[in-house]
């Protein structure tokens, strides 16, 4: 028997990485020994004292129940407002400011069912995290793709919006550093970005997750430090990549409190919050030592500057990302981003991401993840190099 599927779900492409996934098994089944510059899943495994935290949690049994306020533990909330305070200045109240998540990728893709009416307007980046144009459409909206191009920074143009498209725009999502590009926003732009909110109405969302994944002194700032900016934003943050804790679903959103209600008001009719022993970790993981952190980004820096610098020895020129784990690269020759991913996974048995996937800005570009799976993450890059120069010198 089959079944017809809603036409909610029929204007979503398949996900990506699905794709991707797919792919990669089929290699391996084969027995093709890949170099996996893919998806973006940190290989360092979580700091120690995270994981201890876990296991104390989990063998109290108070922790074995629903978490009944809806907001997360206030203990966790309590960590969270802290940390903000401490990193970028930020002043939250625990109780009406932080709302725990199921991982951000969660919360991004609920907000849009709290605010966005069916055929009203969503403002996304182009290229862009693909759950953003997702949760537009989920929710009956539509979306209009804000070019990020190199020439103006990976920054989108906020004075190009066409009238029509700010004019009925009830979100306006935002992501620095960025994924896929690697670019930062300046405290300016972050400025202009809430007087543009401000003055329209918009909702104005920012994903921060890659905050603290920044290379050469880079110290990537929070939009909420912006003077006026709890009037018209909310920011998403996640302790996947802070401290490689990818798997255990726990984000938080912070910012208006008003915005946040109303994604509570989602979340407490689809879901039952995160296991309180994972919260708990969180607060290790955001109070306790952040060595840790500095250990990530100095691997992560290791492993862009010896790919950059591969890269550019064979003629492939590419500018070192300021930050995320990811270099985005723009396709040497004329050929088509699929085209050219194709050729390094069947030529080389280099996995990357074809920047089409991304938005129509991306088709020229791949994304290679520096999360290469393995615990000799330079010479795994070293490897991908010398299998990727075969294709690249025939191109540039």
């Amino acid at each position: 028997m089959s079944f017809s599927v809603a036409t909610r779900l029929k204007r979503v492409p398949p996900y990506p990485f699905e794709q991707i996934a797919e792919i990669k098994a089929r290699k391996l089944k084969e027995g093709v020994e890949l170099v996996d510059f893919g998806i973006g899943d940190p290989d360092l495994p979580t700091p120690p004292h995270i994981i201890e935290a876990l296991c104390n949690a989990a063998r109290d049994p108070a922790t074995h129940t629903y978490d009944e306020s809806g907001s997360g533990l206030p203990q966790f909330r309590e960590a969270v407002a802290a940390w903000y305070r401490s990193r970028f200045g930020v002043q939250l109240d625990p109780g009406t400011e932080v709302q725990h998540l199921i991982g951000s990728k969660e919360g991004i893709a609920h907000i849009f069912l709290a605010f966005v009416e069916p055929g009203e307007c969503c403002l996304v980046p182009d290229p862009r995290y693909m759950v953003y144009s997702v949760g537009a459409s989920f929710a009956g909206g539509w979306f209009y793709p804000m070019p990020l191009r190199a020439e103006n920074g990976f920054l989108p143009d906020l004075d190009a919006i066409p009238d029509e498209a700010s004019r009925h725009a009830r979100i306006m999502f935002l992501n620095y550093p960025n994924n896929p590009t690697g670019a930062v926003a300046p405290r300016e732009f972050f400025e202009k970005a809430v007087d543009f909110a401000r003055g329209r109405g918009i909702l104005l969302c920012h994903d921060c997750a890659y905050s603290e994944v920044a290379f050469d002194g880079i110290r990537p700032d929070s939009i909420l430090s912006v003077e006026g900016a709890k009037e018209v934003a909310v920011e998403f943050h996640s302790l996947s990549k802070t401290y490689n804790m990818t798997g255990w679903r726990l984000g938080f959103v912070v910012g208006n409190r008003e915005v946040l209600a109303a994604l509570r008001k989602v979340k407490s009719n689809v879901d039952s919050g995160v296991f309180m022993a994972i919260q708990r970790a969180g607060v290790a993981a955001l109070t306790g030592p952040q060595k840790c952190v500095e250990q990530m980004r100095a691997t992560y820096q290791e492993r862009r500057d010896r790919l950059v610098a591969g890269m550019n020895a064979m003629g492939w020129k590419v500018a070192p990302p300021q930050a995320t784990f990811y270099v985005w690269a723009r396709v040497p020759g004329e050929i088509k981003s699929a085209e050219f991913a194709q050729m390094l996974l069947e030529e080389g048995n280099v996995l990357t991401i074809p920047g089409a996937l991304y938005g129509r800005e991306g088709e020229r570009y791949v994304r290679l993840s520096l999360t290469v799976k393995g615990p000799q993450g330079v010479d795994l890059i070293a490897r991908g190099l010398e299998n990727m120069e075969r294709v690249v010198r025939r191109l540039v």
